[in-house]
Formats: C-alpha cells, sequence, structure tokens
C-alpha cells in the first residue's frame, strides 16, 4: 500500500493518473477480477444506483456501508464489505497505513433511534462480530472477512483498501469497539466507534472470494494471514512504511471545504490574539498525547523561544518517565508557511534531552520540512490538517462547534492559561 502519497484524509484520495485509470478492470469484468490493495474500479456513467461497481465486485447490493451476503445472524454473513466516503467530518473513518489500524463508524449516525436500531443492521453486525472475538472461548471462525473499501478518486469508482479483521494487537478488548455519543442540535445520540486490522494481504484472489460465497472460508485461495487470525489469533497487519517522511504542502492542509473552514474560524480567532493561540496549540497538543502530564504557558516577554513547556509521560504510573518537551504556536494564514528562521527559533532552544512540538494553523514550507527531517530534529509537528483531525477526534469537527469551544475555552478578555491539570 502506498504511504507517500498526497492522501490528507487517510482514505477518500487515490491516484490520478491517466495510467492508472487506463489499467482499471472494465465494468463488465467486475464479476471475475481479483481485489488489489489501492486499485480503484470503476462504475458505471448511466447516473443510477446500477453505476455501483461494488455491486458487481461482489454480491453484496448497492447502498450504504454496510453490505454483505448472508443473513445478519451471527456465523451466517459469508463476506462483509465496509464502505466509506472518508469525507464525513463528524464520523471521521481513517486508515493509519504505517500501523494498519482502520477506524470505522458504526451506521447510527442521526438522532432518533437506538444504539443497534439500524436500517442495515450494521451495528448489531459489529456487536456480535467483536463479542465472537472476546468470548471464552473465541469464536473467530464465525467471523466473515471484512473487505473495505473507500470512495475512489472520480465519479462512481471505489478504491480496495484491503482485507481487514476486528481488534488489533496493540488495543485493548474495552478500547476496540466503543459507543461513542454524539450531540446534533438539541438531541444526544450513541454510534459505535470500531478499529479494525488491514491485513498483510496484497491481493484478495477471486478463487478465495467464490470459495467464500459457497461457504468454505479456507477454501482455494485463502490468505495466509486470514487463516492464521482465524486459528490462533494472530494480527499480521499490512504495514507501510513512509518513504518520505516530511508532507507537502497538499498534506499539511485540510482536503475538505468544512476542514479549511475550521482553520478559517481558528485563525480569525486568533490572529490578533497570538497569546491566546499559544494556549490553544497547548491544548491541541494534548489532546493529540494524552501522555502530556502536565505543561504551562511561558510569559510573553520571557519565553526564550518557547511558548509552552511541559512533560510527556511513559510508562506505568508506579514507574513512569517524563519527557521534557518546549512548544511553538504560529497562527499565520493558511497562505503564508512557516519557513526556515522560524523553525530555526524552535529548534535552537531545545535543551539537551528535550523535544520540541510545532503547532500551527498553516503548513512548513517544503524546504524546512525536509531539512527538519533530514537532519533527525526532535520536533513534531501539527499542521492545519493535524488540528482538524484531531479536533474531529474529540467531537469538535463543525466550524460552529469549534467557534463554541474556542468561546468557552479560550475567552478573549484571557491573556494567560492555567496550567493543564
Amino acid at each position: 500500500m502506498t504511504a507517500d502519497s498526497d492522501d490528507v484524509a487517510g482514505l477518500d484520495r487515490g491516484t490520478t493518473s491517466a495510467t492508472a485509470h487506463r489499467s482499471m478492470p472494465a465494468m463488465a469484468n467486475l464479476e471475475r477480477v481479483d481485489l488489489v490493495v489501492d486499485q480503484s474500479y470503476r462504475g458505471g456513467g448511466a447516473g443510477h444506483a446500477g453505476d455501483d461497481p461494488l455491486s458487481r465486485l461482489l454480491p453484496v447490493g448497492n447502498q450504504g456501508g454496510f453490505r454483505y451476503r448472508g443473513s445478519r445472524k451471527c456465523g451466517e454473513i459469508t463476506v462483509a464489505v465496509l464502505y466509506t466516503s472518508g469525507v464525513n467530518p463528524d464520523w471521521p473513518d481513517n486508515l493509519d497505513r504505517e500501523t494498519g489500524r482502520f477506524t470505522y463508524f458504526g451506521d447510527n449516525k442521526t438522532p432518533g433511534r437506538e444504539l443497534h436500531d439500524t436500517a442495515r443492521g450494521g451495528n448489531n453486525i459489529l456487536r456480535w462480530t467483536f463479542e465472537c472475538i472476546h468470548a471464552t472461548p473465541p469464536r473467530r471462525n464465525l467471523v466473515p472477512p471484512f473487505l473495505v473499501f473507500s470512495k475512489g478518486p472520480a465519479g462512481r469508482e471505489v478504491k480496495f483498501v484491503g482485507l481487514a479483521v476486528p481488534g488489533a494487537r496493540e488495543i485493548t478488548p474495552r478500547d476496540d469497539l466503543v459507543a461513542v455519543w454524539k450531540t446534533l442540535g438539541s438531541h444526544r445520540f450513541q454510534n459505535y466507534r470500531a478499529t479494525f486490522t488491514v491485513l498483510d494481504v496484497p491481493i484478495v484472489r477471486r478463487a478465495w472470494i467464490d470459495a467464500l460465497l459457497a461457504g468454505n472460508p479456507f477454501g482455494e485461495g485463502c490468505p495466509v494471514a486470514w487463516r492464521q487470525w482465524v486459528e490462533v489469533g494472530v494480527y499480521t497487519p499490512l504495514v507501510a512504511e513512509r518513504i518520505r517522511r516530511w508532507r507537502k504542502r497538499t498534506e499539511q492542509l485540510p482536503a475538505t471545504a468544512e476542514g479549511r473552514e475550521v482553520i478559517r474560524v481558528i485563525y480569525e480567532y486568533f490572529h490578533d490574539d497570538p497569546v491566546g493561540f499559544e494556549a490553544c496549540a497547548a491544548r491541541i497538543w494534548q489532546m493529540q498525547a494524552p501522555g502530556v502530564s502536565r505543561y504551562e504557558l511561558t510569559r510573553p516577554s520571557r519565553d526564550g523561544g518557547r511558548d509552552a513547556v511541559g512533560f510527556y509521560t511513559l510508562g506505568p504510573k508506579e514507574d513512569a518517565i517524563e519527557l521534557d518537551f518546549a512548544l511553538e504556536a504560529k497562527c499565520f494564514a493558511p497562505t503564508t508557511p512557516i519557513g526556515v528562521d522560524a523553525q530555526s527559533r524552535l529548534i535552537s532552544r531545545l535543551r539537551p534531552r528535550q523535544f520540541g512540538i510545532l503547532v500551527t494553523t498553516s503548513y512548513v514550507a517544503e524546504q524546512a520540512y525536509q531539512e527538519l527531517r533530514d537532519d533527525a530534529h526532535p520536533v513534531v509537528v501539527l499542521t492545519g490538517s493535524d488540528l482538524v483531525q484531531i479536533l474531529a477526534n474529540h467531537q469538535l469537527s463543525r466550524p460552529a462547534a469549534v467557534k463554541a469551544w474556542l468561546e468557552r475555552e479560550f475567552p478573549m478578555s484571557q491573556t494567560q492559561s492555567t496550567p493543564a491539570t
């Protein structure tokens, strides 16, 4: 899986090259093709639901995020499909290509229904799926393979993300399926946040798909990684190490109009109050890194190039160590990059064994970013796209909600922030 693409959201941007489009299988042949990781599959052009290529690739229907073959009952689904558009800010499905971890939200996305009372029954499928893997003894043999697809780069195209299984080796059973609360208007409701692992299976063969549909999950073409997971519970994730450690401008800025609006709200709120943005930046860093045990803002006249200092805690509570960090915040317009000089200011003031955090509403210029990574400076970079993702992970995905949060947490009359608790 390519980890070096201009993919900000992590799911919804695929290759758009002419070569890639020419290599896509024709709509009429989709019933017989293999599924190749990151390959796009072209849909029809008639302008109706029949254009959907998923219903040709697999006999699972042509609508919804949850699609499956078989009965909804536990153990009676032969193959399941998870489809994501990757663009819903309230439910930010996300693939971490460097760990193979896939976060997917259930299908109770509007108020008025109980958590499991959904039209497609997707949340019920999630519930019994995770019950199976945590049962004593586990019943992984009842869990269908989950084939994950995202929206392709054009029209009704879909892109194959990979073969996934529920859970992850780094996630505890209490955290891999979580019912989260959301508020829409004055209504509260719950939906699932599920963690899957995309297995190290570059190609899902058509022969195995045919075997699955015939009720033989270990039939011809069965992937080794899938068999090992079912039989002994071993997760073998598809890990794609980044070749390029620095990000391009397009990767550092929000990919969606709503994300850009969130950054505009933050920038306009703080562009005349840089001290206020320092407090906001430190808070967002703590939201990203729960291991931040405490921090404090420095005095503007004595900051020494550091807008906040604090500690990041590692290890068990009884024997933890603390890493010292320094943070610099830059509330720049999204069109104004962080250059070498501004970046060097933070680097030059880092003490031995201290790491830095650079937080900006903008982006880091290509030369500065590349030098930062090539020289292996211990600096974490949070740019506009990161701020949008972090806030969305804390149910602050809409511009109005972000503005209300800023007004509540960082009133304009406030010139100093109290240390984190």
